[in-house]
């Protein structure tokens, strides 16, 4: 695996981020040529936000929370740029270093846990061996505080369900036991990949609010890794849209959907339900499909599909990539050669009459 390292940031930095991702590239090697999973990412994190990760599948979201998380090590993957947390350098560290930052100062809640969950294992015992791994406990003791934590991601009689085994949960209860599973130990980060997927929308709430209040009492720093736009405008404070391993638009939640300005995330917003007022028009697919990691397009990456490319003269749309830069304001960043004042245009004579 290839760990190329980007200059050392200053650690005593006033203001540093909790958490830097800077030109974060993680390529897999195939027969078939190199996909480029995650292609030049930059974003950061500070202590206390929720960063949403959005896109189709297929983006790179899931890889980039993976390689927060150390978890390419030891494969195939090439990975190179840097990861800091906290004034460590996750790219550098060690498997056997990763392991002690896994569970205890980054934690995952993964997408399906009835996966994630050991069928012959109860919860309590899953939960309790995360908590043993990281703290010179008892048994009794590491019995006591799942028991505690449990209660607090609001699973009733948590005594008693200490010994149920996952099967024994509904879905909502068992996202919830992972909750607890992952920050047993008070993570400074955590990383929640679609943690409401297959939830009907009452317990897509509870869980929403239950990261968001866990998020306040500990000061932790989340990621949310989802496709559902709605999500995130309820629960963020950042956000991500990636599409083809890149990231195309970024910035302060408010800032982005009061004004998005990437032809991408236009896409994204049309084909999303509205449940704040009547549609007069059908949901908008974005037309064809996300593009091949292995043989991404040349130029902008999302051309093939982009009904406004014809805005830019000549071809600098299908030969020249566009870089990220600031628009509308400093910390937010869209990756398009259309001009500003274009998009803008755009967005207020064809775009917002049909969201």
């Amino acid at each position: 695996m290839s760990t190329a390292t980007a200059p050392v940031p200053p650690r005593s930095s006033v203001g540093a981020p909790f958490l830097s991702v800077e030109d974060l590239k993680v390529h897999f090697p195939t027969d078939d040529g190199l996909v480029k999973s995650v292609d030049g990412l930059t974003f950061s994190l500070q202590p206390g936000e929720i960063l949403g990760i959005v896109g189709e599948s297929g983006s790179g979201k899931s890889v980039t929370a993976q390689a927060i998380l150390g978890l390419h090590k030891g494969s195939q993957a090439q990975v190179s740029g840097s990861i800091w947390l906290n004034g460590r350098d996750l790219v550098a560290a060690s498997e056997d270093d990763m392991r002690q930052v896994r569970g205890s100062e980054i934690a995952m809640i993964f997408q399906d846990p009835l996966s994630a969950l050991h069928p012959f294992y109860t919860i309590g015992q899953q939960i309790a061996e995360a908590y043993r791994v990281h703290n010179k406990v008892s048994a009794k003791d590491a019995r006591a505080r799942t028991v505690e934590m449990l209660q607090k991601v609001g699973i009733p009689n948590a005594a008693g369900r200490y010994d149920d085994y996952p099967h024994q949960f509904s879905g909502g209860m068992r996202q919830r036991a992972m909750i607890a599973m992952a920050l047993i130990c008070k993570p400074r980060l955590l990383i929640a990949d679609e943690p409401t997927t297959a939830l009907d929308v009452t317990v897509q709430a509870q869980i929403l609010e239950l990261i968001k209040e866990l998020r306040d009492e500990l000061d932790s720093a989340v990621i949310l890794i989802t496709h559902d736009l709605g999500v995130v405008a309820e629960t963020c404070d950042q956000v991500v849209v990636m599409y083809g391993g890149q990231a195309v638009e970024k910035g302060p939640v408010d800032e982005l959907f009061a004004l998005p300005e990437m032809p991408y995330t236009w896409g994204l917003l049309g084909s999303m339900p509205r449940m704040d007022r009547v549609r007069e028009t059908r949901l908008t697919p974005i037309p064809g499909s996300p593009p091949s990691l292995i043989n991404v397009p040349k130029g902008c990456v999302f051309n093939p599909r982009c009904r406004f490319s014809d805005r830019v003269p000549g071809r600098k749309c299908f030969e020249v990539h566009p870089d990220l830069l600031p628009s509308s304001s400093p910390r937010h960043e869209v990756r398009c050669h259309i001009p500003h004042e274009e998009r803008v245009e755009i967005l207020d004579t064809e775009i917002r009459p049909t969201l």
